[in-house]
This record gives structure tokens, C-alpha cells and sequence, in this order.
């Protein structure tokens, strides 16, 4: 049995062995990116170098990455959907391509993680109007061994990747390209309810991707598709899926990755034991990276984690206490650095409270059958689905699930929107607005400090060209009077004409000269750090304006609570 953390040591071997640099994983809430809510990828952290900014530690990397996917909630509970997953990736830019990479992920998967070669299938993109059929990757397959017959193509709807999705949802500015996907056939017999005949992307169970080569090409414009000035390589393979494949366990819950937890719930693998499995495992690492329940934004998704999985407890009529499985979860990942800052007792008691806050609306609820929607149930009061059917059934109500899937299915489209990034605007974009207000959160941030104390960290912001949000840690609301005095240190800094500079240096250097980082795991050992004037120095990625006198005069518009210990202030500029 080769252990998930054994795997994950090999592959990031394997790249190192070939030249890639490890580069850490980033948070699951991204800093300074209002396109996501959240990392769902192992690229996300990486777009601005596949758009071709420079990446100080070279052009070739490899990680093992975080993801949190808030649209597959509904789907856990089979043999293969998680929420929580990690992806080990590994990318080239402008270096190797398409034969390099697929020749090296064929001889990890048969030599070094011991599949069988038969046992490979690979689709490639079909190709349409915009983007040609492609042949080439099918040909560099073939001359790997994997025969014509296990050889699939797809539209882009299977073969094309993109943050967003297909070509048409891509925002302008957006890289995207076709890629090869490799499934591993467990050889289980085929169900006939997903169709007449079984492939690599059928549902039925049988077959399991491992891995997605992304050949990132191009750049969606208002005119089309251009190619990008390099050819990319954005691979991504998920840990729990090539854990499966490798150990031929057709079930991820069956990995040591969930097998701690599952035990703690007893040890039989259910849907129910599934759901509860990953929901809490995804609550924890949400709440370790910062998150907390909340109805708004990611927070909104930690609710709905958190309350599903209390009601599938409830119903497993089980009185197990969360300390015991939020410890199950740390020792999973005992072998991982994942954890290391974490605050064990802090997430337990943020769990627990929610849990009692649960109980209430659960009594709440109850009384508001039949004079609500059952939508309502679900997205006011946080009721799964079936849960709501089940109460509608005691009270002699009839349920209309027709109605129910309509409303959310419109519900689900909108949680793909904002985690594969549609906002409109925003830091990707790189506007004139954008950066302007990218560089006053430098001078927010520090102006926070000053006026309310060096315990102000900044939790996240969300910037697109009409204002800047900013969270950071302070316990209290703001009085009148320390907002003003905030938003007239930063105007006094904007109006002395501060210039803005930029200095590569490495991160130990850079935290040991006193500047701020607080996500210093997602930045690489080699990084920037902006300088304004003498007043500000930050550990950041571009864009940044060439002096403060640029921005404009600011105005703090809205101050508001953003979980527990964390407020949230917008601002606009004015002038």
C-alpha cells in the first residue's frame, strides 16, 4: 500500500530530478484576487506568469497545492467528488511542451507509481471552429504506447481548460487551452442508467481521471483567441484520485487520506460517512487558512459545510465530539507542513459553536415549514436538500422537487460563477483603476497598523476598478474618529508624492528587514518586496503605481465585521 504522503514525495522527486523548483502552496482564500473566492486550482497562483510576467525562481516549478471547490458540495457522496483535495501540478513556462510532458507523467505513472500500462486511457481536445483538432498530442500518446482504441476525443467541454470554463465564459484577459486528460480503468462492469456504452468520461464509476496536462496557449481577447507569446504547460493531478489508482481502491475514501476520519465515524464508507468525511476535513482547513462561518462569501460556503455535516452526524445518530475528529484530520496530515501554525483548540471551538448555533435554526426552521419555500430552507437556514424533503414528509406537505431542483440548479450556476472567477473587473485585469487601488491597500494596511496597533494583519481583500475591500484582524468595531484618522494618514502619504519601488530579494531577507507578509507560504524563496517611501514595505506581487500622488485622494466609505476578530473596510477614490 503506497501512503498518500509516499506518493506525493515521489512525484514532487520526480520533477526536482528534472530540473523544477518546489514552490509552496498557496492559501485556500487568495490575497488580492476578487475573480475567485477560491484556490480551486493549482494555476490560479500561477496566472500571472502564465500571462508572461517573469517568475523570479525560473520557468520551471512543481507543487503540491490546496484546492477548495465550493461547486461540488452537492456532488459528494459517491466514490470520487471531494471539496477538499490537494493537486499536485507542475509547470513549464515558455520551456518544455507537449512531448516532454506527456513522455514524463507516462514514465511516473508506469515506473515510478508501478500502473499498468492497459490500464491508461487519455482523451484529447476534438478541436472547433477556433481551435484545431489535436492530433499531435494524440500522435505523442501513441508513440508512448497507449494504444489507438484508448484514444478518446472530446469537445471543450471535456478537453478544454480555462478557470472559468468553456471559451465562451472566459473573461477577456484570460489564458486558457486544450488539454489531455489520463483516466485509470478499475475495470468495475459498466452501469447502463449512464448510457449504452461505458468511456472514460462516463459517470458509471468505472474509470477515474489522474491527471490533466493543460497545453495554455492562448489569451481570450475582445476580437478572440491569440496565442499567448510562449507555450505553457499547466499539468494538475489530484493527490486523492492517483492515491486510489495506484493502490486500484476505486473508492478515494478508502486512501489513507480519509481513512482516520472514517474510522472515527465508525469505519463503514457510506454516502452519509463520505459527505461528513470531507465536509469537516474542508471545514478545518478553511478555518486554519482564516475562514470562519458566516453568510457572506467564504464564509457562506464554511456554513453550509459545517451544517450539512452536522445534520449527516445526526442522522449517522452518532455522538462523536468534533475534538475527536478535527484531530483525525491533523493527523492525517501529520507528515505535512499544513498544520503547523495552526490553533488546534480555536478551530474546535469555532466548530462547536456553530453547531449550537445550528441547533437553534434547526428549531427556527421547523416552525417556518409550509409558510417558506423549501429554497428558502435551504439557502436562508442552511437545510440540505433531503433534509428539507424529510421534514416536509412528517408535516404531511408535499414536497415538489422539480420546483426545489429548478431554483437550485440556478443556485449551483452561481456558485460556479464565483469560484471559477466571474467577477466582473478586478486585479487579473490590470486596469488603470485597478492597480491605483492595489497600491493604496499598501498604504491602508500600514495606516491600519499605526492608528490601531501592529496586531492588524491583513486577512484578504477584493479589488475591481469601482473600490478596494480590505479584511484584516482587530477585535472591535471602528469609532468615527479612528476611521477618519486612518483615511487622513493615508491621504497625507498619497498627497506627499511617496515613490513606489521594487526590489527582488530572498523571503528570509525580506521578513528579517522588518517587511509584511502575513501569507508568507504562498510567496516564493525569491521574491518582491514594494517600498513607498519610507513608510510602507510589503512582500507583493505586481501591479503597484510609480508614486502615491497617482492614486488619488481615498475615502473609506463602509466598515463592517467580516467573522470573528475580523472587520472589513471598503473605499473609493474620489478625485
Amino acid at each position: 500500500m503506497l501512503s498518500a504522503d509516499r506518493l506525493r514525495q515521489k512525484y514532487l522527486d520526480f520533477f526536482v530530478a528534472r530540473g523544477h523548483k518546489i514552490i509552496p502552496s498557496a492559501p485556500l482564500v487568495p490575497e488580492n484576487d476578487p475573480t475567485t473566492l477560491f484556490t480551486s486550482s493549482g494555476m490560479q497562483p500561477m496566472v500571472p506568469y502564465l500571462l508572461g510576467e517573469p517568475h523570479p525562481l525560473g520557468t520551471r516549478f512543481v507543487n503540491s497545492q490546496k484546492c477548495f471547490r465550493s461547486q461540488d458540495i452537492e456532488e459528494v457522496g459517491d466514490n470520487r467528488h471531494d471539496t477538499f483535495f490537494e493537486m499536485l501540478g507542475n509547470w513549464s513556462l515558455g520551456d518544455y511542451f507537449k512531448k516532454e510532458q506527456l513522455a514524463w507523467f507516462h514514465e511516473l505513472m508506469t515506473k515510478e507509481l508501478g500502473l499498468p500500462s492497459e490500464k491508461l486511457y487519455v482523451s484529447v481536445f476534438a478541436g472547433d471552429s477556433q481551435v484545431s483538432r489535436d492530433e499531435e498530442t494524440a500522435d505523442i500518446w501513441k508513440s508512448l504506447g497507449i494504444p489507438k482504441d484508448h484514444i478518446f476525443y472530446y469537445d471543450e467541454t471535456k478537453n478544454w481548460w480555462s478557470r472559468a470554463g468553456i471559451k465562451a465564459d472566459m473573461p477577456v484577459g484570460e489564458p486558457g487551452g486544450p488539454d489531455s486528460e489520463v483516466f485509470y480503468d478499475f475495470g468495475t462492469p459498466h452501469d447502463p442508467k449512464y448510457g449504452p456504452e461505458c468511456h472514460p468520461n462516463c459517470d458509471c464509476g468505472r474509470f477515474l481521471e489522474i491527471g490533466n496536462s493543460v497545453f495554455m496557449t492562448y489569451k481570450k481577447t475582445e476580437s478572440g483567441f491569440v496565442p499567448l507569446e510562449k507555450n505553457n504547460i499547466d499539468f494538475g493531478g489530484g493527490l486523492e484520485r492517483l492515491t486510489a489508482s495506484v493502490n486500484n481502491l476505486s473508492d478515494i475514501f478508502k486512501t489513507d487520506l480519509y481513512t482516520r476520519i472514517i474510522d472515527v465515524l465508525g469505519g463503514n464508507i457510506s454516502p452519509t460517512t463520505r459527505i461528513i468525511a470531507d465536509h469537516l476535513k474542508a471545514s478545518v482547513f478553511l478555518i486554519s487558512d482564516g475562514v470562519t462561518p458566516s453568510n457572506k462569501a467564504q464564509g457562506y460556503f464554511l456554513r453550509r459545510l459545517l451544517r450539512r455535516s452536522m445534520v449527516k452526524l445526526q442522522q449517522l445518530s452518532s455522538n462523536i465530539d468534533y475534538q475527536v475528529i478535527v484531530k483525525a484530520v491533523f493527523s492525517t496530515y501529520s507528515g505535512t507542513s499544513y498544520f503547523d501554525q495552526a490553533n488546534t483548540d480555536k478551530i474546535i471551538e469555532i466548530i462547536v459553536n456553530e453547531h449550537d448555533k445550528f441547533r437553534k435554526t434547526l428549531k427556527d426552521s421547523f416552525k417556518k415549514i409550509g409558510k417558506v419555500s423549501p429554497f428558502d430552507l435551504f439557502q436562508t437556514y442552511g437545510l440540505p436538500p433531503d433534509v428539507i424533503e424529510e421534514f416536509y414528509q412528517e408535516k404531511g406537505l408535499q414536497f415538489d422537487r422539480q420546483e426545489f431542483n429548478k431554483q437550485f440548479q440556478k443556485h449551483q450556476e452561481l456558485s460556479r460563477t464565483a469560484s471559477a472567477g466571474m467577477f466582473r473587473g478586478g486585479l487579473a485585469d490590470k486596469s488603470e483603476a485597478v492597480v491605483k487601488y492595489h497600491t493604496a491597500t499598501h498604504l491602508l494596511h500600514q495606516a491600519l497598523r499605526d492608528v490601531l496597533g501592529n496586531h492588524v494583519q491583513q486577512k484578504g481583500s477584493n479589488i475591481n476598478s469601482e473600490r478596494l475591500r480590505f479584511d484584516f484582524s482587530h477585535p472591535a468595531k471602528l469609532t468615527p474618529e479612528q476611521l477618519q484618522k486612518v483615511e487622513t494618514v493615508i491621504n497625507d502619504k498619497i498627497t506627499a508624492n511617496l515613490p513606489v519601488t521594487r526590489r527582488e530579494m530572498p523571503k528570509s531577507q525580506a521578513l528579517a528587514e522588518g517587511a509584511l507578509a502575513f501569507f508568507p507560504e504562498k510567496y516564493p524563496r525569491l521574491t518582491s518586496v514594494y517600498r513607498i517611501g519610507d513608510y510602507s514595505k510589503e512582500v507583493c506581487v505586481g501591479p503597484h503605481v510609480s508614486s502615491t500622488g497617482m492614486i488619488g485622494r481615498i475615502k473609506i466609505v463602509k466598515e463592517e465585521s467580516a467573522g470573528s476578530g475580523i472587520r472589513r473596510l471598503y473605499a473609493q477614490i474620489t478625485d
